[in-house]
This record gives C-alpha cells, structure tokens and sequence, in this order.
C-alpha cells in the first residue's frame, strides 16, 4: 500500500496494525517520529525518500525496514508522489533566468558525464519516472484524454498556433482531458486552448503571446510571457485539470510549456513517448510536425495495427503536410489495409474536422 500524504500515514498509525508492506513515498517523518519511535513491527516497511531525524533512521534500520536514499544534490525529488506544475519547474526564472531553474538543472544533471553511469543516479531517475507514472495514472482515471501531437517549431502568433489554441479549447469544453507532449509550438498552443476555453479570453492570450514567438534563443523570455499570461489572461479555477502535459529532458533543447494543469515529465524519452500515446483512449490528432511528431504517428500506428477491439481513431491534420512535405499517409494506409485499423486512420484539411472525428 503507497502511503503519499501524512493524513493517509496518519489514517494508518490510528488502525493499530503492523506497518510492514506499507510504502511511504517521499514524506518527511520528523513530525511522527514519536509515533513510529514508538513501534516494532516495521519489518517490510519500505521508506523512499523524504525525510527523516538519525534516531528514527537508526531505528527503522533496526527493525529491519528499508530505506531508499535520495542525493541531496538532485534538482528534482524521485520519490515525489504527485506531478508538477510549471511554476515549480520554472522556480527562480525571474531571479536567474532559466539557467537556475529547477527543469534546466534536471537536464544538467542527467546529461552530467560524470553521473551518467553512475549506477545510484540511475537508480533514481528511473524510481523518479515510476513515480510520474503513477501519478499520472492517478490523474487520467476515469477521464476521457485526447492527445494533440505537432511540431514544437510552431510559432506563436501564427495561424497554425491559434489553430492548435482553438482545438485544445474546443476539446476542453466537451469535458475531454487533452494530453500533449508538454513542449512549445503546437504543444503549448493546445494546453493553452485547453487551460483558457473561452474564446474571448483565449484570442486576447493569443495576442500577448506573439511578442515573443519562440524559445529559441531566448527561454528565459520566452517563459517569462507565458507566466505573464497564465496570469493575467487565463482565469483561476478550482475545475478539475482540462489538460496535461508529457515532456522529457531527453530533449533539453525543448522547455516545457506552462499552460498545463500538470506536467509529467520523464528523464526516458521511450517511457514518456509510450505512456503518453498509452492513455490517449478518445483518440490522437497528429497536427504538422517533423522527426519527432512522427516517431509518435507510427508508435500509435502500431498499437492500432495490434489491437483487436474498437480502437480510438488517429486524425492525422494537413493532407499537404502528411502526403507531400512529410509523405508518412501513404505508409499508414497501407499499414491499414484489411485491418480495423483502417477505419481508425484519417486524414483530413482542418482542426474543425479532426474535432468532428473525435466528438461525433
């Protein structure tokens, strides 16, 4: 049993039974030091991270629990229990740019030659993205998610951005959590439209984000605009989250965008990549992108290739793009042919359409 908040290590000390098997996941323990001081039966108990005072180390040790350090030096917690949001990813941008903040130290950190191979600091970034599945697990339940994939190189300011803006809207209206790969362009265009649904609101948001098109050169503005807009322009709400986003440090040229409720993000690209397409269960729109737009186009080809029951439908939108630019439909409709899969691929000319796909 995962115990991620006090109140539930709490609920568990009250009933009196031994804590063996139970898993605490990055809590700090110094406040009920007295209280598990105070018992024997933590064989099994299983501590990962967090925090702890030496007489309770020394004791849980003793009774044979298990201790999962952490490195004090890490940018990020791996035992966290819970996912981001951006303003902890982008903490201290204002004082030292987006050098200092926690989401370019973690990229630091996992491309540093001198802990690469280290095999603890491994360790930890693979219980870290076990932990970000977890919980994005825990937020996607019982919500009907649809992803929006496209280019990260898509400009704010730009027809195909508000595009993406109005299809991430759209989307959240009718309930649906949208899911992207929590990068810039196309990606933060869909969060934003997701975070800020109405129209008016949404066009105004549009406007000041043009100031500053892209991250390249310059992050640090880049997300200085944004956080300005999050915050002026989209109002606050207790709602439940209208979209996510699933980004990776393996791209540390690509920051994540701040229109997300929250952010999963992953130091493995192939983990992020498959556990975002995984639990894209209303659907996929595929908006014009380059390489990595299409490793996700034929890594969900290929869950629709396999599957046997009704799957979800995967819109690919700009037939010039995708046939022509980047000619991948052909590839695909031929995958297709004499599968269900077939009846689930479409290419179509506009987000209006793609939208029509996925609402019915």
């Amino acid at each position: 049993m995962e115990i991620e908040t006090l109140d539930a290590l709490d609920a568990a000390l009250a009933r009196d039974t031994p804590l063996g098997g139970l898993r605490l996941q990055g809590l700090d323990l110094r406040g009920r030091a007295a209280d598990l001081l105070s018992r024997t039966d933590l064989e099994g108990l299983v501590v990962l991270g967090g925090q702890l005072t030496p007489e309770l180390e020394h004791h849980l040790r003793r009774c044979r629990a298990l201790i999962f350090p952490t490195d004090p030096h890490a940018p990020v917690d791996p035992y966290r229990a819970t996912l981001y949001r951006p303003q902890e990813l982008y903490a201290g941008l204002a004082e030292h740019g987006y050098a200092g903040t926690p989401d370019a130290r973690a990229y630091e950190w996992s491309r540093d030659a001198s802990t690469r191979s280290d095999a603890f600091v491994t360790l930890l970034r693979a219980i870290h993205d076990d932990s970000m599945s977890d919980a994005l697990d825990e937020l996607v339940a019982g919500r009907s998610v649809v992803g929006v994939m496209g280019g990260h190189a898509i400009e704010r300011g730009t027809p195909p951005y508000a595009d993406a803006a109005h299809l991430g809207a759209a989307l959240a209206r009718r309930g649906l959590l949208v899911a992207t790969g929590g990068g810039p362009g196309a990606m933060e265009a869909a969060n934003l439209g997701a975070l800020c649904p109405d129209p008016s609101r949404l066009d105004a948001a549009l406007r000041h984000l043009a100031a500053v098109p892209t991250f390249a050169p310059d992050v640090t503005a880049w997300a200085t605009l944004a956080l300005e807009v999050r915050e002026v322009d989209v109002p606050a709400t207790d709602a439940a989250p209208s979209s996510i986003g699933v980004p990776t440090w393996f791209y540390g040229h690509e920051p994540p965008n701040v229109f997300v409720d929250r952010a999963a993000k992953f130091f493995s690209n192939a983990l992020r990549e498959d556990g975002l397409l995984a639990r894209c269960n209303g659907g996929v729109v595929v908006l014009p992108g380059a390489a990595g737009t299409v490793q996700e186009i034929f890594q969900a080809a290929t869950r629709l290739y396999y599957d046997r029951g009704r799957p979800a439908p995967l819109v690919l939108v700009g037939g010039e793009h995708w046939t022509r630019v980047v000619p991948v439909w052909e590839s695909l409709a031929a995958l297709g042919a004499g599968r269900g899969m077939a009846g689930a691929v479409h290419l179509v000319d506009s987000p209006d359409e793609a939208l029509a796909l996925l609402t019915g």
